[in-house]
Order: C-alpha cells, then sequence, then structure tokens
C-alpha cells in the first residue's frame, strides 16, 4: 500500500502558490521575467521547496496538470472556474504521497531506455532473435545484442520472456539483467519483476539460473518451471511455488482469488494514474474474480456490485477513496 513518510508540516500558502505555478506552466511558457521569478520562489524558503517537491511528485505520477483542472485553468484569471480549479490541484498537491518522488530518479531514467512503458500501459516486442519481451506498466529496459551474449537490462518494471533459438553460431545465451542478479534463460518462458530490493522471478516454462549482483561466493540457483524465487543480492529466498495465473497480467487481467482488499488495491495502483485511497476499515474484505488492469474504472465499478464497498472519486479518478458502503 501507499504510504506516507514523516515529514514537516506543509506550508498552505506555499502549497496553494505551488498550484498557481504549475498552472501558469501548463498553460504556455512563462516569458523571461515570470521564468526568473518561478526559479526564485521554488528554492527561497524550506516551506517552498518541499510544496515543489509535491508538484515534482505529481508530475512523475501524472505527467502534469490533470487535464480535467487544465480545461477550467484556460478560463480567465480569477474565473470561478479557474479559482475551482487551483483549488483542486491544491488539495491535491497537499495529499500526494512524497514517495511518489523517489521517488523517481527511475523516473528520468527510464525515459532514456530502449523500450518503455508509462503506467496504464502494456507493450509486446519481438526482439532481433525472435524471442519476445512484454512490458508490463511503468517499465524500462535496455536490449543488447552482441557476438557473446543476448542480454536485457531491466531498470523498473515486470517484464515476461519467451526466447527463441538463436540464430548465430555458436548460440549466445540469453540473459536478463536486474539490480540484484543476473538471470540466464535456460529455453524458457519467464516473468521478472523489479522491485525494491528485490527481484521477483516467476518461471512458466523450461528453467533459469540466477546469480546474484553482490554475492559471488553464493552458488546459482536453478529455478524451474512452476517455482518462484524473490532474491536481494545478497541472498536468495526459499523457493516457492509460482501462483496460478502468475502472467495473468500479460492478457491485461489480475487474477484475485480470496484475496484482501488492500492487497489487491496494492496491485492496482500500479496501472493507475492517480492515487487509489482504502479505508483501513476495509483492508481485509477478501475478494475473488478476474479484473481489467488497463481499465481501473471498470474494476472499481466491478468491486462496488460485487462487494460492500463505496468509492469517492472527487478528482475525476486523480485520487480515488475506497470506503465501507
Amino acid at each position: 500500500m501507499l504510504t506516507r513518510r514523516q515529514e514537516p508540516h506543509l506550508d498552505q500558502q506555499a502549497i496553494e502558490e505551488a498550484a498557481d505555478w504549475l498552472m501558469r506552466l501548463s498553460e504556455g511558457e512563462l516569458d523571461e521575467t515570470e521564468r526568473a521569478e518561478w526559479e526564485h520562489w521554488k528554492t527561497s524558503t524550506p516551506a517552498r521547496i518541499r510544496a515543489w517537491g509535491r508538484v515534482q511528485a505529481l508530475q512523475s505520477k501524472l505527467g502534469g496538470v490533470p487535464p480535467s483542472l487544465a480545461m477550467s485553468a484556460l478560463d480567465r484569471p480569477g474565473s470561478p472556474a479557474r479559482r475551482a480549479a487551483l483549488g483542486k490541484l491544491a488539495a491535491l498537491l497537499a495529499v500526494v504521497p512524497v514517495g511518489w518522488g523517489g521517488w523517481k530518479l527511475a523516473e528520468v531514467q527510464q525515459w532514456s531506455a530502449d523500450h518503455r512503458t508509462l503506467v496504464g500501459q502494456q507493450r509486446e516486442l519481438t526482439l532481433a532473435d525472435g524471442s519476445t519481451v512484454t512490458l508490463n506498466t511503468d517499465t524500462a529496459i535496455d536490449v543488447r545484442f552482441d557476438a557473446q551474449q543476448r542480454l536485457i537490462h531491466l531498470r523498473d518494471g515486470e517484464i515476461q520472456v519467451q526466447t527463441a533459438a538463436d540464430p548465430a553460431q555458436p548460440p549466445r545465451p540469453f540473459r536478463v539483467v536486474t539490480r540484484q542478479g543476473h538471470l540466464q534463460a535456460l529455453g524458457t518462458r519467464f516473468t521478472v519483476r523489479q522491485l525494491q530490493p528485490r527481484t521477483q522471478l516467476v518461471v512458466l516454462e523450461g528453467a533459469v539460473q540466477v546469480e546474484l549482483a553482490g554475492n559471488s561466493q553464493s552458488a546459482p540457483l536453478i529455478v524451474h518451471a512452476g517455482q518462484r524465487s524473490d532474491f536481494s543480492s545478497s541472498a536468495f529466498g526459499e523457493l516457492s511455488l509460482a501462483a496460478p495465473h502468475s502472467s495473468a497480467w500479460t492478457q491485461g487481467m489480475l487474477m484475485a482469488d480470496n484475496l484482501r482488499l488492500d492487497d489487491f488495491i496494492a496491485e492496482l495502483t500500479r496501472y493507475h494514474r492517480g492515487v487509489l485511497r482504502l479505508d483501513p476499515a476495509i483492508a481485509g474484505v477478501r475478494i475473488s474474480g478476474a479484473y481489467p488492469v488497463i481499465d481501473t474504472r471498470r474494476t472499481l465499478n466491478m468491486l462496488v456490485r460485487t462487494y460492500p464497498i463505496r468509492v469517492s472519486d472527487p478528482l475525476l479518478g486523480m485520487w480515488v477513496t475506497l470506503s465501507h458502503a
């Protein structure tokens, strides 16, 4: 679930000023004098630095001002529609989790990746050797094929790999590298998810050999079809059976089998360009079924129709709260 770390109290005036600057920036280019004023403002006091940090966190998640608010910003200065939009934007900045900012140094890194998906997107690639890679939501990879190896660097997110026989002679090994380890496919289909600070591997067909990035003394681990391994850079976790439908996300679905609602929402949040907030009173509600991950609005409607859940959505999808009906 999303959590907020302890931080100094946010200054309401600074938040409102940050909302106004963000709105002005979204409307078009500032002139030279205005830009200098903005540059000075955002670093002039600790309160303004914290407020602009909220703007950067919002931008990393949503890409800028929510469209529903940006349209109101086009109205004349001082108009009721504009004032209402500024009020909603300030409220959103006040509650956006600080953790978004952290926040995504990875977000900056993703833009330079060879291939990437945004939040809520999925994409399938066919590589030069005929292998396929499916990128899940908010994922970034680099692909490096040379005479010695076929290599995928998973920067962030989650992928499914279906390897093909290498047309080169001699055949080159197919490898995936994460922050925690080096994975070599042994004729296989598997998923890899980059977590913090672990990697999650699920082998669907064949086998995968794993070497830890930070422990050269550890013997490699071979993970077989139907098995799952979570590992850090220094130690392997225990092998376990892969959950049924581990790769359902490649079909655009999230499967739940008597799953706690808080765990379900934590997964759904990965696909939602906004905040999904859950009342702790219903965190333990158990749910089952197949839900479309790309259409989170449809998924929320399915939950409301089936379980005693109410959805509050005052910011048009940007901040959604689930509570007891």
